[in-house]
C-alpha cells in the first residue's frame, strides 16, 4: 500500500487533480457513450478513405509501373491510412471497454446509491466512487465506524472484480480548521489518515494492496459551498477514482525532454 499525503498530490495529477468535481454519472455515461459513437463515425469514414485508396491503387499501379513511375507516394500515403484506421479502431475498443466497465459499475452499486450509501461519477472520463463521511466516520475522526464495514465490504467485492486496475482513495474534508484537542494538526493530516484507512479496510477484505494508493487533500477540492451545513457535509467525503491504465495515456515516448 502507498500513501501519498495531500500536498504531494500534484504528482497524481494525470486525470486526477479534479477528481472533487463532476457531474451526475448519468449525464457523463452520455456523454462517454457520444464519444463512442463519433469514433465509430472515425472508424468508419477511414475505412471508406482506405477502401478508396486501395481501388484507386488498384486502377494506378499498372498504369505509373508500365511508365516507370515511383510508387512510394502511393504506399506511403496507404501505409499512413491503414496506421489511421488501426488507431481508430483501438480507441473505439478503449471507448467500448470503458462504457462496459462504468455500465457494469454502476449497476453492482446501484442498489447502495438508491440507499444513500455512496455515488458513482464520472469526473473527466475517470470513475469515482464517492462516499460521504457520515457512512464512515464520525466527525474529526479517521478510525471506521463499526456500521461502515458494511458498506465497505461490498465496495471490496466489487472494485476486486474490475480487472487490470488500480485504486487511489482520497479524503476530502469542509474548510473547517480542526480543533485544538485534535490528534490531527490541519484537515491535510485528517483527510490522508481517513483515506489511509480505507485503503486499509479494503486491503483486508479481499483486494490486492498493489492495486491500492491512499491521498489527503483537505478542503482544497470543494464539491459545494462550505457556507452552509449542507454544503460542508456533500465536502467532507473519501473518493475512489479508478485511474487509467497506462495504454489508456497518451504516448510520450518522442516527448524530447533535453531540448
Amino acid at each position: 500500500m502507498r500513501t501519498i499525503i495531500g500536498w504531494t498530490a500534484g504528482v497524481l495529477a494525470v486525470g486526477l487533480a479534479t477528481a472533487g468535481c463532476g457531474r451526475d454519472w448519468e449525464a457523463e455515461y452520455n456523454q462517454l457513450h457520444s464519444e463512442h459513437e463519433r469514433t465509430q463515425a472515425e472508424l468508419r469514414t477511414t475505412q471508406q478513405r482506405l477502401s478508396e485508396l486501395e481501388h484507386q491503387n488498384g486502377e494506378l499501379r499498372g498504369l505509373l509501373e508500365s511508365r516507370g513511375a515511383d510508387l512510394s507516394d502511393l504506399n506511403a500515403l496507404r501505409d499512413r491510412l491503414q496506421s489511421e484506421l488501426a488507431a481508430a479502431r483501438a480507441r473505439e475498443e478503449a471507448n467500448r471497454a470503458r462504457l462496459d466497465s462504468l455500465r457494469r459499475m454502476a449497476m453492482a452499486f446501484r442498489e447502495m446509491v438508491a440507499a444513500g450509501q455512496l455515488r458513482v461519477r464520472i469526473v473527466r472520463g475517470n470513475m469515482v466512487v464517492e462516499l460521504p463521511e457520515g457512512v464512515l466516520f464520525d466527525s474529526g475522526q479517521a478510525a471506521l465506524r463499526d456500521a461502515a464495514s458494511s458498506t465497505l465490504e461490498r465496495v471490496a467485492q466489487v472494485l476486486s472484480s474490475v480487472p487490470n486496475r488500480n485504486f487511489l482513495v482520497a479524503g476530502h474534508t469542509d474548510n473547517v480548521p480542526v480543533g485544538r484537542r485534535s490528534r490531527y494538526e490541519s484537515n491535510w493530516e485528517l483527510s490522508a489518515a481517513r483515506g489511509v484507512a480505507v485503503v486499509r479496510f479494503l486491503a483486508e477484505h479481499g483486494m490486492s494492496p498493489e492495486r491500492l494508493a491512499a491521498a489527503g487533500y483537505a478542503d482544497t477540492q470543494p464539491v459545494s459551498s462550505n457556507s452552509t451545513d449542507e454544503g460542508r457535509a456533500q465536502n467532507r467525503r473519501i473518493e475512489i477514482i479508478v485511474l487509467p491504465n497506462l495504454d489508456e495515456l497518451p504516448d510520450l515516448s518522442g516527448l524530447d525532454l533535453d531540448s
